[in-house]
């Protein structure tokens, strides 16, 4: 019988329980301690999901001698800070994207990483979903040729709040580090690094992105065509785009099928993810930690860090500027 992977989560907001509800799906999880910021909300969230543990701070989670990992589930801009009192206290972090706020702060993290020999990656959970590894796989086979195209959107629309997270500039808000980086993180998946970056955004009177379009090329002259938005509903496609053919996968960065489209012919593949998709990421974790891995080869921090530095390039043509950044 396997030994339980045990489980910590930084946070109990929103995300935190996804993450904890992804985790009942996996056999060998054992969700064992939640940090807060005060013991009420520690445990109203243990009582929620039958957790032992419930600390009212996030360093007694973090010195918890018995968690394995810890998922950071905090707003971004607490990101570094928690991440790095995680891995000094010697856990293995999972922390939710984006990563950080700039690039900056995602190099101090994966230094400090990388020095404590501990494992970090990024959360970025559409990247580990059954579906996006079917349409890899596929590629893989030359199933549509050479990939000469991508176009992904997620966008919604919410109301304006000037006191919430996605309006608020001291959070880190607007729709590119909240959903932007999903389409942003499927391009790299793809193609890689971009060689150039257009993009153009509406900044909103709170002045966060509330929407915005990304054209990013490629040295192979493959083309990424983003968008995202929170104050506009978008359809939520991925179209890869190839010499022979094209892959469609709706509702994309939380997908259950895809459609291959080639010779004038369809073929749809069912791929449903366990539980809410959640906890693919977290079995990566597990499946690396045990294996003395400090980094997944799936999403590196490398790719992570590039990523950051993509997105701060991008908010430097819009001339949007968070007060966490140098």
């Amino acid at each position: 019988m396997t030994t339980p992977f045990r489980w910590g989560i930084l946070g109990a907001g929103g995300i935190a329980h996804k993450f904890a509800t992804g985790l009942t799906v996996l056999p060998d999880a054992q969700l064992i301690a939640v940090g807060s910021r005060t013991q009420h909300n520690a445990d109203k969230f243990g009582d929620t999901f039958n957790i032992p543990h419930r600390h009212a701070s996030y360093e007694a989670l973090a010195n918890d001698p018995e968690v394995d990992a810890i998922y950071i589930a905090t707003p971004h801009p607490f990101h570094k800070e928690n991440t790095i009192l995680c891995l000094n206290a010697g856990k293995a972090v999972l922390c939710e994207k984006p990563f950080a706020i700039n690039a900056a702060e995602a190099q101090e993290m994966i230094a400090v990483a990388r020095e404590k020999g501990v494992f970090l990656m990024e959360a970025m959970w559409s990247r580990f979903l059954p579906t996006i590894i079917k349409a890899q796989s596929l590629i893989a086979e030359g199933a549509i040729g050479d990939v000469r195209m991508l176009n992904a959107d997620f966008g919604f629309r919410t109301s304006v709040n000037e006191e919430g997270r996605l309006f608020n500039l001291a959070l880190g808000g607007g729709a590119l580090l909240d959903v932007g980086i999903y389409p942003l993180s499927l391009a790299y998946l793809l193609f890689g690094k971009p060689a150039t970056i257009a993009s153009a955004a509406h900044l909103g009177e709170t002045g966060v992105d509330e929407q915005a379009a990304i054209v990013l090329s490629y040295d192979k002259d493959q083309l990424a065509l983003l968008s995202t938005a929170t104050r506009t509903n978008t359809a939520h496609e991925a179209l890869i785009y190839g010499t022979d053919g094209y892959i469609r996968i709706p509702d994309w960065w939380h997908a259950n099928k895809l459609i291959l489209y080639k010779g004038g012919k369809e073929q749809t593949f069912d791929v449903p993810h366990d539980g809410n998709g959640y906890s693919h990421e977290a079995a990566e974790v597990a499946q690396c930690v045990r294996a003395g891995k400090i980094e997944s080869e799936t999403m590196s921090l490398d790719e992570t860090l590039q990523i950051m530095h993509t997105m701060d390039a991008i908010r430097a043509q819009w001339g949007l500027k968070y007060p966490s950044d140098k």
